[in-house]
């Protein structure tokens, strides 16, 4: 400092400094003393301004301190200062001339201890909250049978084994890794990336989009598991288009991502039952909707012929139905003639009562007269009866053509043929061989065979007689 020090007025013993010459002998001065410490303290107000840069205050329950963060620093953090956070910050100590004061610039900062932590991580549960990224609204169903399912977590860790072990034992699917830090300060930025990642794949490209996410990651302690309660890790999950299940930690073990996911399992096997159902006790489902189906199928078709045959025991026989109406026919065409001549003699006896009271002329006339009605009455009766005659004959015919078509007698005609034996119709082979006579039917009479008889003998005829030589 001696250089800074101009020689003593005449009289006065005291150096004089100018106000910049003070100023920088201080901040050298500091800056040599306390290259590197660690403050801790509760942060206190803090100011980010549009230079990326940030500058905070340090406190505790008496002093406060200064503290600034450069832009370059504040980008690689892994814990942004929040007011209310106790934290231990990392720096060197400077002065900052222009406004007489000294501070800190800052080139780490972390939560002091587990209790810190914990008081952030609450203090973004209830931001995240307050925002509704935590409402069930937003919750996406988890799909039943995903084809495709990505997974977000360490390569190289036991993790990735027991997930695949569990699906390949349930139902064995195709799987996608996209490999990311599980701890760390990289392990915030890897992981919301990867699954930002994850939806800009398009459906259906060459490299599939998955239709199921799971984040995962095993035990650890809070430090360990701090970079799944990352805001950006949390907004990233609530964004996703794809269905999210968080597997992050034991069951005992609480991230922010658990709240924001579509559903949270308490291990990485159980996130791997929770993606894919087991594939035997579908195939057994399966089997036994098939039984179900086939069972019903088979009694619905029984029903409807055994209501089939109860109608068809219920209709009339065909010849039948022409048995009433010939009968008719028969009758009718018996009483005709008697009640054409009973008319006639009924009409002559009333004829032969009127006459005899009429004069001889007028007997004669009313005579002509009812001889020529009775003409006329016999002319237009006889061809009525005709015509009625005729009718009637045509319907019996008819009738009579029905019945023979639903009669054997026209399937004779095609050329078939009806075996008759003692006892009726012969309709098997059987009944044929067993049979002492049989009687073949065709088209125009019958055919009459012997029974045992007419069968050729079985074995050979013996050699004729050669005669004797004497």
């Amino acid at each position: 400092m001696s250089d800074l020090i101009d020689d003593p007025i005449q009289g006065e013993n005291a150096p004089e400094f100018s106000v910049t010459e003070l100023s920088g002998a201080i901040k050298r001065m500091i800056e040599g003393e306390f290259a590197h410490v660690r403050i801790r303290g509760e942060v206190g107000r803090v100011s980010r301004p549009r230079s990326g840069h940030i500058y905070l205050d340090l406190k505790d329950d008496r002093s406060v301190i200064s503290g600034v963060i450069w832009k370059g620093v504040a980008a690689r953090l892994v814990t942004q200062p929040e007011e209310g956070l106790e934290v231990v910050a990392t720096g060197r100590l400077t002065t900052f001339p222009g406004q007489s004061k000294y501070q800190i610039v800052i080139e780490d900062i972390k939560p002091a201890g587990v209790g810190a932590l914990m008081a952030m991580l609450e203090k973004r549960k209830v931001q995240l909250q307050a925002e509704g990224l935590f409402d069930l609204s937003r919750k996406k169903p988890i799909p039943y049978l995903p084809e495709i399912i990505g997974v977000v977590t360490s390569p190289s860790g036991a993790v990735i084994r027991d997930i695949l072990h569990r699906l390949r034992d349930r139902f064995p699917r195709k799987v996608l890794i996209w490999p990311v830090a599980v701890q760390g300060e990289k392990c915030a930025g890897e992981v919301a990336n990867a699954i930002r990642g994850f939806n800009a794949l398009t459906p259906g490209g060459a490299l599939p989009r998955p239709d199921l996410l799971i984040v995962a990651r095993g035990g650890g302690s809070l430090e360990d598991l701090w970079g799944f309660n990352e805001e950006i890790v949390a907004r990233a999950a609530a964004d996703s288009a794809i269905p999210l299940i968080s597997a992050v930690g034991h069951e005992t073990d609480t991230t922010l991502i658990d709240f924001v996911s579509d559903q949270r399992a308490p291990t990485p096997t159980a996130a791997a039952e929770l993606a894919v159902p087991v594939r035997m006790e579908l195939l057994a489902w399966t089997e036994q909707q098939d039984a179900r189906l086939t069972h019903a199928l088979t009694s619905g078709i029984t029903r409807r012929r055994d209501r089939m045959r109860d109608l068809a025991r219920a209709l009339p026989r065909p010849h039948s139905l022409t048995q009433t109406q010939r009968q008719r026919l028969d009758h009718l065409e018996d009483r005709l003639p008697n009640a054409l001549i009973a008319g006639v003699r009924q009409r002559d006896v009333k004829l032969s009562r009127v006459s005899g009271k009429l004069h001889l002329g007028a007997i004669r006339h009313r005579t002509q007269t009812s001889r020529d009605t009775l003409k006329t009455l016999s002319e237009r009766i006889d061809p009525a009866y005709r015509r009625r005659l005729q009718t009637l004959t045509e319907r019996l015919n008819a009738l009579d053509r029905q019945r023979l078509a639903m009669g054997y007698e026209a399937t004779l005609k095609r050329g078939y043929a009806v075996v008759h034996g003692a006892g009726g119709v012969v309709t098997s082979k059987a009944a044929a061989e067993s049979a002492s006579a049989l009687e073949i039917e065709f088209q125009d009479g019958r055919f009459k065979i012997g029974g045992s008889a007419s069968k050729k003998p079985q074995g050979k005829s013996p050699p004729p007689d050669q005669g004797s030589l004497f």
